[in-house]
């Protein structure tokens, strides 16, 4: 209800729900008060189905033991609505909300798993990958917060770096790999189409790229994206081996982000890129980042068979 912009929807929900119970209310009031009576001679009166060659449904109302239970369902609806939120924003004589209830749960689960966090974050982050209580800990917690975008194997997706190789953007050093979980990354490829020339001079670096790893590229054109590529040397390198420290990719092996084919770098060039790893670091607390951290840098460094052993 904090989402309402002025009082008048407050006010037109709680209208709309208090004139359903009161409806309800005198629905029911009205239906105790019918009484079917046959008189003698005549018919029962009848709904007008009928089955099995003359067994037909009759027009009685509700049983009393019925029509009670929804008047204690009115009753329970009317004491609720006076002690908990459902009125607009009216909170109830209670007081109760769901983030003040969340906020206790939260402090029960820091009071209990609070000191087991604070055990590991004491520990160098290579030791916490070693520990096999802390893997599986760090395991559950990646599951639940990073497979989304990187996949539960942890071996990415297009435009999800993979995690289980040893290509970094930023560098895969684990207090690196804390910090990018901790404050997240923003990357960005600006379009190059403008920088480098027409489509044609696109296609030449294009397949300028592809040469550095050694992948299938024309060899005329390559050697002429070679003096265009200058347009891309600030960030990734006169070489092409990327810079860790602006997160530019490193060119010349064959691990591709968004795929390694001529027309999709070509669309990179023109286009640009952009990626967002959020921060979690207000969202989890340092102490489940730092097990986290742990663990995506085991996934690359077999530290697993070493936790296992």
């Amino acid at each position: 209800m904090a989402d309402f912009t002025s009082e008048f929807w407050s006010i037109y929900v709680a209208l709309l729900t208090i004139l359903g119970i009161a409806g309800c209310a005198l629905l029911l009031w009205q239906q105790s008060r019918v009484k079917i009576v046959v008189e003698a001679g005549k018919e029962a009166d009848t709904t007008g189905h009928s089955w099995d060659e003359g067994l037909s449904e009759l027009n009685n109302p509700m049983p009393r033991w019925w029509m009670w239970l929804f008047y204690i369902t009115i009753v329970f609806g009317v004491v609720y609505l006076v002690l908990y939120p459902g009125l607009g924003s009216f909170k109830g004589k209670l007081g109760w909300e769901s983030r003040g209830e969340y906020q206790e749960e939260l402090k029960k689960a820091d009071a209990d798993y609070g000191p087991i966090f604070a055990k590991y974050q004491a520990q160098d982050l290579k030791t916490v990958a070693a520990d096999p209580q802390a893997h599986a800990m760090g395991e559950r917690l990646f599951l639940t917060y990073c497979a989304q975008c990187h996949g539960s194997d942890a071996r990415g997706n297009k435009g999800f770096p993979n995690l289980t190789d040893k290509d970094w953007l930023y560098g895969g050093d684990p207090e690196v790999i804390k910090t990018t979980i901790m404050n997240g990354r923003n990357g960005m490829m600006p379009p190059m189409g403008a920088a480098v020339g027409g489509d044609k001079e696109v296609e030449a670096v294009a397949h300028y790229v592809l040469s550095l790893s050694g992948s299938t590229a024309d060899p005329i054109k390559a050697s002429f994206g070679k003096e265009k590529f200058a347009a891309c040397a600030a960030c990734h390198g006169p070489t092409g081996q990327g810079n860790p420290a602006m997160g530019a990719p490193n060119l010349t092996d064959k691990t591709w982000l968004y795929g390694g084919g001529a027309e999709t770098i070509m669309e990179t060039i023109r286009k640009g890129r952009t990626g967002t790893m959020p921060a979690f670091n207000e969202f989890l607390g340092e102490g489940k980042v730092h097990l986290l951290a742990a663990y995506v840098w085991s996934l690359s460094n077999n530290s697993t068979s070493v936790a296992q052993k």
